[in-house]
């Protein structure tokens, strides 16, 4: 059995299915109906402010699962 060199890194793989989660931030703020109303109003902020705000909580949310997720199945 032959020993790969050091100097050369294993393959990784970056094909698991958790990283579909990756989508969701992407396509649900490109969803223009979601923006069609003034109201409900948060804290006096029309709706287009505070769902942009939700959108950037659930971009981060989505981000921190795929990464905890695939950091748990590469045994770092």
């Amino acid at each position: 059995m032959t020993t790969p060199p050091s100097d050369q890194r294993p393959a990784r793989s970056d094909r698991s299915p958790w990283n579909w989660l990756l989508l969701v931030p992407i396509v649900i703020p490109l969803t223009t109906v979601l923006y069609n109303a003034q109201e409900p109003r948060l804290f006096g902020f029309p709706l287009f402010y505070w769902l942009q705000l939700a959108f950037i909580v659930l971009g981060v949310t989505a981000t921190t699962v795929v990464y905890q997720v695939g950091r748990k199945r590469s045994g770092r």
